[in-house]
């Protein structure tokens, strides 16, 4: 078994052994203990536990608990891209009229 010190990121994880855990948001840059046991990772933060994952393994995992994003900031909505404008779509020939040239 291991007790370890963490800190939180920006993106609501601790960083384990290349492998990224999530807490719960309101956690992010806060400083909490990882208990890490044979098959199991355990975050606490003031005594409390507030996280816990079936250890990953390998590298690069991401083991990320939904509940854990719930009351963060919310996805950002989608963008509707507007159809061109006629003025905008204009005959190649214009431009190599303009800037000469050709295929």
């Amino acid at each position: 078994m291991r007790e370890l010190v963490r800190r939180v990121n920006a993106e609501g994880c601790i960083e384990l052994d290349t492998n990224a855990y999530s807490v719960p948001w309101r956690l992010i840059g806060e400083t909490v203990t990882v208990i890490v046991s044979a098959d199991t990772v355990v975050v606490e933060y003031a005594g409390e536990e507030v996280a816990r994952h079936a250890q990953l393994s390998g590298s690069r995992g991401r083991s990320i608990e939904r509940s854990h994003l719930l009351g963060g900031s919310p996805p950002p909505a989608a963008i509707e891209v507007p159809p061109p404008t006629d003025a905008l779509l204009r005959p190649l020939a214009e431009y190599e009229a303009l800037v000469g040239g050709g295929w």
